[in-house]
């Protein structure tokens, strides 16, 4: 039987379909400053339509974290036909506690009750350094790696907001793998899906957060700091795969080897995030330009194929990471102080060369000792493959708790 959808559910989604006809056309000119810079009052119309969407206001708007700042229609290849689909910009806050602004997509399965229907906060894995690796640019293009298991959520009934984290914009730099920043990238994009008043969330819905590599960071980081950053969200359960939880302990990983390019891509956004660290005066020559490019150019094709056994030494006078200043940025970014106070499934591959597993077993040690109800699982797998060897797993986990079952645990 056809679900009847509201009618006015109908109307945002006609004047989307509209403005975005009337911009494909030439007719709206989405390039004036009025358009350039709405304030989050002005949540009622769509745009701009062109990738000043992704720059953030100055200043900010008032409003609190997870109020939407302007939308626009998305259209994703992969779920056009599944779901009402929407990019947001909403308020968040920063590594160091300020507000920003972070972009993102939500996602409304159709066929269902929006307001019956539970949230995924979907963290992705990662993207890259350049505007162009934008994960909302990439689910429009239907090249995003994580969509199997968004789509997995969609197909279920559940609507999925997924984050960009901060800083993808044409001006500014992403601030990759920096988990006081993507916590609440991730938490303020479920309250953005809850405020978006054509999504017609419900403010009560069971929430799940979930991600695989950086997004399995970000989704950890996301549990760890729900009970004091956003205890009105029903938050059910973390998922979490391939986790990076002691960035010291996986840059050793890398330092040499073959995904040293995630690993220079980890300086620059932390650097990003925290202007003390000063990454460029330890930067040669050499790490200056080619750093320099990679932001500009470089996404995970780029990260593994131009920089494989690449070192430290190689880019730098002298190696930040051992310096007093990045030891207590990194010491602020590692997982672990704040155990999730709901249910946890994390797994990792058995034979992950990019972010390596005993770091990550170490923080599941930590939650079950910490009282986490916690199932921990590994695969026969390397980093890339593990995402798809757990998605399975992961999605079943997730269902289950929706439900309310009672969550597994192997702690022992």
């Amino acid at each position: 039987m056809e679900v009847p959808v509201k009618p006015a559910r109908f109307r945002p989604l006609f004047l989307a379909a509209l403005s975005l006809s009337v911009a494909a056309l030439g007719i709206v000119a989405a390039t004036s400053s009025a358009a350039a810079e709405p304030s989050a009052a002005a949540v009622g119309l769509p745009g701009p339509f062109d990738d000043s969407f992704y720059k953030a206001p100055s200043p900010l708007p008032a409003g609190s974290p997870g109020d939407v700042i302007r939308w626009r229609p998305a259209v994703p290849l992969m779920n056009i036909a599944n779901a009402d689909a929407w990019q947001v910009m909403y308020l968040s806050t920063n590594g160091l506690g300020q507000r920003n602004a972070v972009t993102g997509t939500v996602f409304v399965p159709k066929g269902v009750d929006p307001a019956k229907a539970p949230i995924v906060g979907y963290a992705v894995g990662t993207q890259g350094p350049a505007f162009k690796c934008t994960p909302s640019k990439a689910i429009e293009r239907g090249t995003l790696y994580d969509q199997p298991a968004i789509n997995d959520s969609i197909s279920s009934g559940y609507a999925v907001a997924v984050t960009d984290y901060e800083g993808y914009s044409a001006t500014t730099v992403p601030t990759y793998i920096t988990g006081q920043s993507m916590g609440p990238a991730v938490l303020d994009s479920v309250r953005a899906a809850q405020n978006f008043s054509p999504a017609e969330l419900s403010k009560s819905a069971k929430v799940i957060v979930q991600g695989y590599s950086q997004g399995g960071g970000g989704s950890m980081w996301a549990g760890e700091k729900q009970p004091t950053y956003a205890p009105e969200l029903n938050l059910v359960g973390v998922v979490a795969g391939g986790v990076p939880a002691d960035l010291t302990e996986v840059a050793k990983g890398l330092d040499g080897y073959i995904g040293f390019g995630f690993l220079a891509f980890a300086a620059v956004g932390l650097d990003a995030a925290y202007p003390d660290l000063k990454l460029d005066s330890y930067l040669n020559d050499t790490g200056r330009k080619e750093l320099g490019d990679a932001k500009k150019n470089a996404c995970v094709a780029e990260l593994l194929l131009n920089y494989p056994f690449k070192k430290i030494s190689d880019y730098t006078t002298t190696n930040p990471l051992n310096t007093p200043q990045w030891q207590a940025r990194l010491a602020q970014n590692k997982l672990g102080a704040n155990p999730p106070r709901v249910p946890v499934f994390q797994y990792h591959a058995t034979t992950d060369e990019i972010v390596n597993t005993p770091q990550a077993e170490t923080l599941h040690k930590a939650y079950c000792a910490a009282g986490v109800r916690e199932q921990w699982k590994t695969y026969i797998a390397e980093h890339a493959t593990g995402i798809l060897a757990g998605n399975a797993d992961a999605h079943q986990w997730i269902v289950k708790r929706f439900k309310g079952e009672q969550a597994p645990s192997n702690c022992p």
